[in-house]
């Protein structure tokens, strides 16, 4: 079986000069320095429980990725990686005031390139109290060159009660779509179970991975039950589980679930969970990127398939 490197590399060798995708979005041409295969299938997509809108299933954060230099190399880089994106039919973008520049980096991207309107723009509150964060939503609205967002959500349920209460006042003044809440330890999921059973959400957004596999037993099935679109963040436990599965072969039925690396199969055993909408690991690599979205295709692992990996884990 293909490394993941080896299979990214494999596919831009085999593509040559640009290949352009029949399931590519017709709109958008990517650069032809960019050599990229074509997806092995259309990008899925899932319903958001509160209103029926269809997002695709691969999403991009922003964390640590998108913390660059606006007009460096990197962030010329971060160009033809958010490109891919567009081009392969996703929309998903999560950022937060709390990540540095990232937020500002993707503004400018968005606005110099013309994909805001593509784009399901998903941004934070990250405050103490409510002067902070009106402050906070007013920067950010500069620093994304937007007024609204399509989701807002409340950073790792910082002051969750005053801040929710802000955000749904803003989805009533047509400043967000939707509003949530999010955390990224496990430690958060006994609070974000209150906060569902409690109070009214559109999205939850949660740690969910193979090696951390506790959200399922609790928060995952309450939000089905409930009614409230669920994005996954660090599936990768921040870049961990590649070190684990270093040197060892995907599991022999890999190619039923059309996975080639190792991304794609944690990216998918997190999709499988039927609670799940999207997920959104973070890149600044154009090869990953490509890697990433190759995981929003084909089927899902079934009940078998997600338990050895788990056990794989323990």
């Amino acid at each position: 079986m293909f490394s993941r490197r080896q299979f990214v590399r494999a596919s831009a060798a085999a593509a040559g000069s640009l290949l352009v995708s029949p399931f590519l979005s017709s709109n958008y041409a990517v650069a032809a320095d960019a050599k990229l295969p074509p997806l092995p299938g259309p990008l899925l997509q899932r319903p958001i429980p509160s209103t029926g809108e269809m997002i695709p299933i691969i999403g991009s954060g922003t964390s640590g990725s998108f913390n660059v230099p606006v007009g460096s190399d990197e962030y010329e880089n971060l160009r033809h990686v958010t490109k891919a994106f567009f081009a392969a039919g996703a929309t998903i973008f999560d950022t937060s005031p709390n990540y540095g520049n990232a937020d500002t980096v993707l503004g400018e991207i968005l606005h110099q390139d013309g994909w805001r309107e593509q784009t399901f723009l998903a941004t934070k509150i990250a405050a103490d109290n409510r002067q902070m964060a009106e402050q906070q939503w007013r920067e950010s609205q500069r620093r994304l060159h937007t007024d609204s967002v399509e989701l807002l959500q409340v950073h790792n349920l910082r002051d969750w009660k005053t801040q929710l209460k802000f955000a749904n006042e803003l989805k009533a003044s047509g400043k967000t779509k939707y509003v949530g809440v999010t955390h990224y330890l496990e430690s958060g999921l006994s609070e974000m179970t209150h906060i569902l059973n409690t109070e009214p959400l559109d999205f939850i957004q949660i740690h969910y991975s193979v090696n951390a596999p506790e959200a399922a037993e609790t928060v995952l099935p309450l939000a089905q039950e409930k009614g409230v679109a669920v994005l996954i963040n660090r599936a990768f436990d921040d870049g961990r589980l590649f070190g684990v599965v270093k040197n060892q072969p995907l599991p022999d039925w890999a190619a039923e679930v059309e996975v080639q690396t190792w991304a794609q199969l944690f990216l998918k055993f997190a999709l499988s969970h039927p609670a799940v909408t999207a997920v959104i690991p973070a890149t600044s690599k154009l090869k990953h990127q490509v890697d990433n979205l190759g995981a929003g295709t084909g089927p899902m692992l079934n009940a078998a398939q997600q338990q050895q990996l788990i056990t794989l884990f323990r």
